[in-house]
């Protein structure tokens, strides 16, 4: 399981890749994917192209991302699901808390 991320050229958007398992093993690499950058972007893109699974400690990840982010009001969007991680996000309701694509 590897997480990288890349910034976009004027630092508003962080995209996040995460390949492989996404569980607890994750967590501190995904947090370090968004809080060690050097400026706050605005925008943030979890891209799951690569993602095989995901638990519900991947769930909280996710909803601590979106509380660093600014809660209601953070722009975060999740795509590139496979067609089972999707279902699982779904399932809980996460497209009420997120822009699933």
């Amino acid at each position: 399981m590897a997480i990288t991320s890349t910034v976009s050229p004027d630092g508003n958007q962080v995209t996040i890749y995460i390949q492989g398992r996404f569980d607890f093993s994750s967590h501190q690499e995904f947090r370090s994917a968004y809080e060690k950058l050097a400026q706050t972007p605005t925008h943030y893109r979890v891209d799951l192209q690569g993602t095989s699974y995901l638990d519900s400690s991947a769930l909280g990840m996710l909803l601590l991302l979106r509380d660093y982010a600014g809660g209601e009001q953070s722009s975060i969007q999740i795509v590139n699901c496979a067609p089972d991680v999707k279902k699982i996000l779904l399932i809980s309701n996460f497209e009420q808390l997120f822009d699933i694509q």
